[in-house]
């Protein structure tokens, strides 16, 4: 073989180790994200942000990345998630910070606040306060190997579906009701029995009984679990939830495993779902409200006395809290400042907004 022929050999060689090499490293990069969710990807600004997510990943990372998601106890349920995720037994999972209330009491400043910010202002504080940095701390300081993001995020839910009319604070007195997050202390303090039923299981205990009202998400989410159809009277303003933030968390072995093209992918198409998941959200609810009277519902508004004895007695719950969580009360006392701050702002920006009953 003379030496052009060699050479021509060799660089065959070379070229074919090189793409060999180039494939396998491709190969090691794609990365399958797979994602038990809390809550069923049927349901809108809910479980359907998740899926566009999922759907939008390969696309903006060319292949790179993908995510299969796993409906609601297919894979892990829906309170097991964190654990999964910073165990390794999957590498991320779709949830919402309340649901480790019981763990980590602060996690549900994360997730809903009673009488707290609507969600522009949630998301000014998350991103451009302190509260990212609080909320990834919370997670390494208790020991969860998780990396977190904000995936979505809701305006304002309904406070309730109750087969009564409901006029005064000892309306409440002895009744069982589903209820979330920190808002269930309130009720609580109002002589309600709380649980925290998984939103497939509402409607069959409130039609044996088990429950004698709920409260769950905004009208358009609510009316796929058929509330309205047992419980008439659906209260508003969600003075519990007047924002819900929904989590992403990856485990962070894979997170830092990732490129940093790859980690910057999945952030901005986070945020990206933040963004569809609240227009989706608004765009949404006043159609099912101006029908909710063809099914027999009624749409009342909380009296000033109502929401005057829940925001007393939430300052009671905060005042506990902060008293027995040292975590809860650093951020708790970090996102009260920042919204005094925002207060001047909102307080001379936006228009007042009449009430319409």
């Amino acid at each position: 073989m003379n030496t052009f022929a060699k050479a021509l050999v060799s660089a065959a060689v070379i070229t074919t180790a090189m793409t060999a090499t180039t494939t396998a490293v491709q190969a090691a990069d794609k990365l399958l994200l797979k994602t038990p969710i809390a809550f069923g990807s049927h349901l809108p600004a809910l479980g359907t942000p998740i899926k566009w997510v999922s759907e939008q990943l390969p696309i903006m990372s060319d292949g790179s990345i993908k995510m299969k998601i796993y409906e609601p106890g297919k894979l892990v349920g829906a309170k097991e998630i964190l654990g999964a995720v910073s165990s390794g037994k999957v590498n991320s999972g779709y949830a919402t910070a309340g649901y480790w209330q019981g763990k980590i009491p602060a996690a549900a400043l994360f997730s809903a606040v009673p009488f707290g910010p609507e969600a522009g202002e949630y998301m000014a504080w998350l991103y451009y306060g302190n509260g990212m940095k609080l909320y990834q701390e919370m997670y390494d300081s208790n020991g969860y190997n998780v990396h977190v993001m904000p995936c979505a995020i809701i305006s304002p839910e309904t406070s309730g579906w109750f087969k009564k009319e409901i006029n005064t604070p000892e309306d409440l007195k002895g009744l069982n009701m589903r209820f979330f997050g920190l808002g269930a202390s309130v009720m609580e303090k109002l002589g309600v029995s709380t649980s925290q039923l998984p939103g497939g299981e509402i409607f069959g205990a409130l039609e044996k009984g088990a429950i004698d009202a709920t409260e769950f998400s905004q009208p358009a989410i609510d009316q796929r679990l058929g509330l309205y159809k047992i419980a008439k009277y659906n209260y508003f303003p969600g003075w519990h939830q007047q924002a819900t933030v929904f989590e992403l968390l990856v485990n962070k072995d894979t997170w830092n495993s990732m490129s940093k093209g790859q980690q910057a992918i999945l952030d901005n198409t986070c945020k990206a779902s933040v963004t569809n998941a609240i227009a989706e959200g608004e765009a949404m609810q006043f159609d099912v409200m101006a029908k909710a009277k063809e099914n027999g519902v009624h749409i009342r508004y909380w009296n000033d006395t109502m929401l005057k004895t829940f925001e007393d007695k939430w300052n009671e719950v905060v005042a506990e809290k902060t008293a027995e969580d040292p975590f809860f009360k650093k951020v708790w006392d970090d996102l009260s400042t920042f919204r005094k701050g925002y207060d001047l702002w909102e307080s001379n920006a936006f228009l007042p907004r009449a009430k319409n009953n």
